[in-house]
């Protein structure tokens, strides 16, 4: 049986594991935020449900950046020129807005009469990674061992930036400019978000250096790496004094980007151990990874849509608990259907050719 490191198809295995665990938690998460009676969201396990639940969208940011420097790194071994590199960048962004906008779309159109034309104009998740990717598009003009050091650099600065970013004045600028750039808890914005973003450039850009017998000692190091954000950014956010005359710690902290980098470090490193040595030929957490975008399309219409109205902010814990549970099931069998319906295609494609070859060669 092949490593299950890597998948058939040549993904990495432990990538779409760490995106499916993302998308597990986010499930969850939405699931609690839109069924969850108004008043029991003070309790314990509404809290922690809300408080787990904002690590994905860094999850998802890090690993668009681990991506994204593979691609800059194919690139550049097919000998593409600088330009050339940037360009190929600037598609995977134009993708991105694509979707981001489609599914804006959707949504809008699905809401009718009661959605607004400005709906369209949320910067959501899909909408930072497209907007992130363009600008580190220009990374590319560098080689995939320059952008390990320069782009751990870019994700630093992002994030010393973002609380003096906040402190200045965005009164003359449109609201959607301000949600693209500014930090806000009501949008994905370049500052603090792109950080993880460039982080997951330097790492991708990590393993495309390394060879695969080595990946043990990257991950033992990331791990340990991890361990030192973890707490280092947890002993710096507590200091009695700040370098910053204002900063929101949920919002804009420095601190808290690398709090979070160091636990999807953790993650990573154990998303590779796990599907190391796991024997199973099917996981159903890297299932979720291997779909995530469709996940994401189809539970956010379930979830906030007008589906499942007499469930919105009207069950106790345990019977969000249950509809968390019933829609995590719903999204597994989705996306299961949806990657064997393609292996079906691909069979009977397959398939198709042969017979059609045969017949050829008889004639």
């Amino acid at each position: 049986m092949a490593s299950a490191t890597k998948s058939k198809a040549g993904r990495l295995a432990f990538i779409d594991w760490t995106r499916g665990l993302g998308a597990l938690i986010m499930l969850q998460g939405h699931a609690f935020h839109a069924f969850t009676k108004p008043e029991l969201r003070d309790s314990g396990p509404y809290a922690i449900s809300q408080f787990v639940g904002g690590l994905p969208p860094a999850v998802f940011l890090f690993l668009v950046g681990v991506t994204l420097a593979f691609l800059m790194d194919s690139s550049e071994r097919k000998g593409l020129r600088p330009a050339q590199r940037v360009v190929t960048a600037l598609r995977r962004s134009g993708y991105l807005f694509t979707i981001a906008f489609l599914f804006r779309l959707q949504l809008w159109l699905f809401g009718l009469p009661h959605s607004r034309w400005t709906d369209l104009l949320k910067v959501d998740i899909l909408n930072a990674m497209g907007f992130a990717v363009a600008v580190m598009s220009v990374m590319a003009v560098f080689s995939t061992a320059d952008r390990v050091r320069l782009c751990a650099v870019l994700g630093l600065a992002i994030a010393a930036a973002s609380p003096l970013v906040s402190q200045l004045n965005w009164s003359w600028a449109p609201e959607v400019v301000k949600h693209y750039i500014a930090p806000d808890y009501l949008a994905f914005a370049f500052f603090p978000w792109a950080s993880f973003v460039a982080f997951g450039m330097s790492a991708g850009s990590i393993l495309r250096l390394t060879k695969r017998e080595n990946y043990d000692h990257v991950m033992q190091w990331a791990a340990v790496l991890g361990l030192v954000l973890v707490f280092g950014g947890q002993q710096l956010s507590n200091l009695p004094f700040s370098l910053y005359s204002k900063s929101e710690f949920w919002l804009d902290s420095p601190w808290l980007v690398l709090m979070k980098l160091g636990v999807l470090l953790l993650i990573v490193s154990f998303a590779y151990l796990w599907t190391k040595h796991s024997e199973a030929r099917w996981s159903w957490v890297r299932q979720f990874g291997m779909t995530s975008l469709l996940v994401y399309w189809v539970h956010i219409e379930l979830v906030y849509g007008r589906w499942f109205w007499f469930w919105k902010e009207n069950l106790t814990i345990g019977q969000t608990a249950i509809a968390a549970v019933v829609l995590i099931v719903l999204m597994l069998i989705l996306s299961t259907a949806r990657t064997q319906w393609k292996n079906w295609r691909l069979l009977g494609f397959s398939l198709g050719w042969y017979f059609w070859r045969e017949l050829r060669q008889s004639d």
